[in-house]
């Protein structure tokens, strides 16, 4: 299954770049024959699109490298950092817009062929409408944060391209130029709201940011496992690792137990709790007595 994810994820990120490559081509030519603001605003979309769905491709390599001396834990941690460089891009190149749509507005503007341009626009905002959403649905599917964010990243440029053919639209039929680099910039603050939720969500990952529905999940299928076994439970801890869940707790069980049955009745709380989830799920339990808990952890041992 795992293999099959593994392929899923890079036909879909192969994808994502050979359209990134087409719209790019296209947005450039449509600047070119235009000198449109709010083109030239859609085109550095795309290419900081190329960019980043290239070091998400690359990223994707990395995460399914096993683990080794250096990164006993695997290399899973770069989707947060694959998502944050991608945030970043989109913020430069937001930059990027409002400062050449200032400078237009200030010296002047000159358009032509915007006819042209508003088809072509109009038909790279449906095709990465396309694109993004099976992206985004490919990611939810392999648990890829990767995809995820680069789909979220495609979507973004696609509701980016719409707007540029409003205001085009606006353009021509009202005749007055500013339009033009005005809907460039009202599309760039726009471009920097999505660029600054994809940072946020790498600096959560990368700190590994509590998830109140992971959580939920985790403590609901503890309480009920435990409490048929009367059992109990502490020190839950876990992290997101980009593809897969790490969960560490303690399990307290009866003094008289024997070691053989408390290590099969962990092996069934840990499959119980594997179940419980799509992405895959490593679980390291550290066993306990109930009684005279206290008195064993003291000091430094104290939990």
């Amino acid at each position: 299954m795992k293999e099959r994810e593994k392929k899923q994820q890079q036909f879909a990120i192969r994808l994502s770049l050979a359209v990134g490559v087409i719209m790019l081509i296209g947005k450039w030519y449509a600047y070119l024959i235009t000198n449109s603001a709010a083109i030239l605003s859609d085109a550095a979309e795309s290419v900081v699109h190329i960019v980043a769905v290239t070091f998400a491709a690359f990223s994707m390599w990395l995460v399914y490298q096993p683990a080794d001396k250096s990164h006993p834990y695997g290399h899973e941690k770069v989707s947060f950092f694959s998502a944050g460089i991608e945030g970043l891009l989109i913020i430069v190149a937001a930059g990027f817009i409002i400062y050449e749509s200032a400078i237009k507005l200030i010296y002047g503007i000159e358009i032509q062929n915007l006819d042209v341009g508003t088809y072509i626009i109009f038909g790279a905002s449906v095709i990465n409408l396309a694109l993004g959403g099976f992206i985004v649905w490919r990611g939810k599917k392999t648990n890829s944060l990767i995809l995820i964010a680069n789909g979220k990243h495609v979507l973004t440029d696609s509701w980016t391209s719409f707007g540029v053919v409003a205001g085009l639209l606006l353009t021509i039929l009202t005749g007055w130029l500013p339009f033009d680099p005005l809907i460039a910039i009202v599309v760039a603050i726009n471009i920097l709201w999505s660029g600054g939720k994809l940072v946020r969500q790498s600096v959560g990952g990368l700190m590994d940011e509590a998830n109140p529905e992971i959580e939920k999940t985790i403590r609901e299928c503890l309480e009920n496992e435990t409490r048929e076994r009367n059992l109990r439970y502490h020190e839950l801890r876990y992290r997101d690792a980009g593809n897969s869940l790490w969960i560490d707790f303690h399990l307290l069980f009866p003094k008289e137990t024997l070691l053989t049955t408390a290590h099969e009745q962990s092996t069934q709380i840990e499959l119980k709790l594997t179940q419980a989830f799509t992405q895959p799920v490593t679980i390291v339990t550290h066993l306990e007595p109930l009684e005279g808990h206290d008195k064993v952890h003291v000091g430094e041992l104290k939990h």
